[in-house]
């Protein structure tokens, strides 16, 4: 069997859109019929997909499908639940495929379930779409293939699915007032510079006195402001793409985050950001039964700073020539002292898996901490600035209007 995608025309005259699983295009257009759908279309998603990989080549990959973390998470929950209320692997994934409402899910899982009824695992059936189900995803259900516990593993990786999401979204939320309020405060005194003091200053310019070098800061910024105003809009922008562009190659790219690692305050964040995440990966995959090698190979992939990835791969090496993880991991000279201690003690009772997970939570809690205390002195320093430049602008208009009193007197 195969999964078809298909357009066909319902009784009401509109086109419908979807996935059927079937033994070949006939099949599937008898199946419409059934259903009261008049087929205008079907073809084979592999097939379909193989056409689309021989014509764009190498850049295929873009194209490939995605998952978002929540479709994930969702399907995996629902697999591992299926599986261990012993229901036949490949009667799960028909039965994940129609419980979701989304096409590109149904078609996933069909594909995935078409190649399982071939003799594949379930492994080697989701490389087939590595956009969608990553490296750890898979050695994970490898593992648990070859240990007899498929459907323990899945919900363990649905539950760290969802804690990964859980966690990023709170760090997220906790950025959010103080950019918000900080992009605010660049539009309030834009809009200042730009529209309100030009008429404000105008009574002033066509005097013959002398004005305050404020005054004439203040009338200098606002017509530059008005006159190239929208260019220097424009430059940011291109400023921001050249910045993208810039980091598009490797060897500049890890230039930066070398850099980055030195800063006093984001150096810290960018280390137990990517040192939690490390720590969390690498102890689900050695508590799933992946060799250690291939954790370390694997959980190196979730790091997003080039020179801890680059660490972490030397980590591998080490350990790899004989070298305990502990003594690797302080070689390294680059993870948490934390990390390398409990990594330390999982290996001298035996419980490295429970020891780098608890690292990881401690890791995570102090990351929230220094990402509250960054952005809670944000907040304050973005009030105090936008105070400071509305009063600076007060003062340059009112310094003129006092100079005009004290003649009148």
């Amino acid at each position: 069997m195969g999964a078809f995608s298909y357009r066909a025309l319902n009784t009401a005259g509109k086109v419908v859109k979807g996935t059927l699983e079937g033994d070949s295009e006939r099949q599937v257009r008898s199946q419409l019929r059934t259903r009261q759908l008049k087929p205008i279309s079907v073809e084979s998603v592999r097939l379909k997909e193989q056409q689309a990989s021989a014509a764009k080549g190498r850049g295929a990959s873009i194209f490939a499908t995605r998952l978002s973390v929540k479709d994930l998470t969702l399907l995996t929950r629902q697999l591992a639940s299926l599986i261990q209320s012993s229901m036949p692997l490949d009667e799960a994934l028909q039965s994940v495929a129609k419980q979701s409402r989304k096409e590109k899910v149904q078609r996933i899982m069909l594909q995935v379930r078409s190649r399982v009824l071939e003799g594949l695992s379930l492994a080697q059936a989701l490389g087939e779409h590595p956009k969608a189900f990553d490296d750890m995803y898979r050695a994970m259900v490898r593992a648990g293939e070859k240990a007899g516990f498929l459907g323990p593993v899945l919900d363990r990786l649905a539950e760290y699915t969802e804690t990964s999401q859980h966690t990023q979204q709170k760090l997220k939320m906790a950025m959010v007032y103080p950019l918000v309020l900080l992009g605010v405060s660049v539009i309030v005194i834009g809009v200042l510079m730009t529209f309100v003091v030009p008429k404000l200053t105008s009574i002033f310019t066509h005097s013959q006195r002398e004005l305050p070098w404020l005054t004439k800061t203040l009338i200098v910024m606002s017509d530059f402001l008005q006159s190239y105003g929208l260019f220097l809009i424009i430059g940011v922008f291109g400023l921001s793409l050249f910045w993208r562009w810039w980091l598009s190659n490797t060897s500049r790219r890890r230039q930066w985050h070398k850099v980055l690692l030195k800063l006093p305050l984001a150096g810290h964040i960018v280390v137990q950001s990517d040192s939690a995440r490390f720590a969390s990966t690498l102890g689900l995959l050695v508590d799933s039964g992946v060799p250690l090698l291939d954790s370390l190979r694997i959980s190196s992939q979730v790091m997003n700073n080039l020179i801890l990835r680059d660490a972490c791969k030397q980590v591998a090496v080490a350990v790899q020539e004989g070298s305990s993880l502990h003594r690797a991991l302080n070689q390294a000279g680059i993870f948490p002292p934390l990390l390398v201690q409990m990594a330390a003690n999982g290996e001298a009772n035996g419980e490295l898996a429970a020891q780098l997970n608890h690292a990881a939570r401690n890791q995570e809690r102090e990351l929230e901490l220094l990402i509250g205390t960054a952005m809670g002195l944000l907040e304050p320093a973005t009030v105090v600035l936008m105070g400071g430049m509305v009063v600076l602008i007060v003062m340059a208009i009112l310094f003129p209007i006092f100079e005009l009193n004290n003649l009148v007197q």
